[in-house]
């Protein structure tokens, strides 16, 4: 009995080495992928801290604001040991915003001890700011980078007039 001629077998070496070439290939380019993600995770979580830190300070500047427009008195500044102390007088007794550290506190006079308003502070300083003769204040704060990809320097300004100086 005669077999059949049979194939030539290079055909399925050079199947082989085209297999291990596209599985080298998906290799790089999976690997590529995976670096690109990574890199924008990266960067979307070092955005997220920023955008948290910025609504925060948003939202203490406006408390702020309303705190030095509801002045029913002078407004003072010390210097502290260990930062600055900002005394608002109101109608029931002082809100004090004080920075020590990297926080910046605030105290009501109703409610004993203080809260933490804002965090990672890195200057923050109340300065008056009379402008023909209106009682204004101005609150310079610059708060610290939490990741170095943030490249966006947080700096904030506000301005605020007594209403009755």
């Amino acid at each position: 009995m005669k077999l059949p001629p049979t194939t030539s077998r290079r055909p399925a070496g050079v199947m082989l080495i085209q297999c291990l070439v596209y599985f080298g290939v998906f290799a790089i380019l999976t690997g590529v992928g995976l670096g690109a993600f990574y890199l924008c995770w990266e960067q979307t979580r070092a955005l997220t801290l920023a955008t948290d830190d910025i609504g925060a300070a948003l939202q203490v500047g406006e408390r702020w604001r309303a705190d030095v427009r509801g002045a029913t008195g002078k407004i003072s500044v010390a210097a502290a040991a260990a930062g600055e102390r900002m005394q608002i007088p109101v109608r029931n007794g002082t809100i004090v915003y004080r920075f020590e550290g990297n926080t910046v506190r605030r105290e009501l006079p109703a409610t004993p001890g203080s809260q933490l308003v804002l965090s990672h502070v890195k200057t923050s300083a109340m300065v008056p700011d009379v402008r023909d003769g209106v009682s204004a204040w101005r609150w310079e704060l610059d708060l610290v980078m939490q990741r170095p990809e943030t490249q966006l320097p947080l700096l904030f300004t506000f301005e605020a007039a007594q209403n009755h100086p």
